[in-house]
């Protein structure tokens, strides 16, 4: 049983969450879901330490509860903007296990906000940097930074082409380089796994995507060619310890 005493949500408030959460374990009220939004997952990214406090009662909620699901999974794609996220998420293995596999169910239906969702699906996974920075692929960039002249690369992927550049903001991205997409049997997890989750949905232009940032660049500075993946994650955090 979770002590609420000392637990603030993002307004700095203590108490109101375990009430909320009670009103809405009873019945489904709109006005409640609301405020515990506001509450929990403030503007859709500022988490506290009431957040995780509640990802037991929310996953609870999450087989049958939409609304649940979506929060739940909204607060662990914050756990790197909180001090004591990823401690706090360790306290709950089993919880994050439920919610992963109900996500990645309703990934497999092939809804509409698939993008968000396959989100939500890597911050399960303890894949935090890829969860904020990885869009549908329609007009992504990366900033990286050359591992070997540390010259600041933009990887462009999407409908304008897949390249590695300088970015110049009067010219734009100039000295482009085509970029090497990772063969499929080529690429370690979480790479290999990613991309076959969304080519089991049919998702090709995501699938394709994590081809090329899976894959390697040509650094327009010094023409070293690099790991695009490795140089994301090192300018990210240090790569997450999972099994897939």
């Amino acid at each position: 049983m979770t002590d609420w005493t000392p637990v603030a949500d993002a307004h700095g408030a203590v108490g109101r969450v375990p009430l909320l959460l009670d009103q809405v374990e009873r019945e489904a009220v709109p006005e409640a879901w609301d405020e515990l939004w506001d509450r929990l997952c403030l503007h859709g990214e500022t988490v506290s330490a009431a957040s995780f406090a509640a990802l037991p009662r929310l996953a609870a909620l999450a087989p049958a509860c939409g609304q649940a699901l979506e929060l739940a999974s909204a607060i662990v794609r914050g756990t790197l903007r909180h001090p004591d996220g990823e401690a706090a998420l360790a306290g709950c293995p089993n919880e994050l296990a439920m919610l992963r596999e109900l996500v990645d169910q309703w990934l497999r239906t092939r809804p509409a906000d698939y993008s968000r969702l396959f989100g939500d699906l890597l911050a399960l996974a303890g894949q935090y940097h890829w969860s904020a920075s990885m869009g549908d692929f329609a007009d992504d960039f990366f900033a990286v930074s050359c591992p070997d002249c540390e010259t600041e690369v933009t990887i462009a992927v999407g409908d304008h082409g897949c390249y590695a550049a300088v970015r110049d903001w009067d010219q734009g991205d100039t000295e482009r380089r085509p970029l090497r997409p990772a063969q499929v049997e080529d690429m370690p997890d979480p790479g290999r796994w990613m991309h076959a989750t969304a080519d089991r949905d049919g998702q090709q232009r995501l699938a394709e995507g994590i081809r090329h940032v899976f894959g390697r660049a040509e650094c327009p500075a010094c023409a070293s060619v690099f790991n695009i993946a490795e140089a994301h994650t090192t300018a990210n955090l240090p790569p997450a310890i999972e099994t897939y």
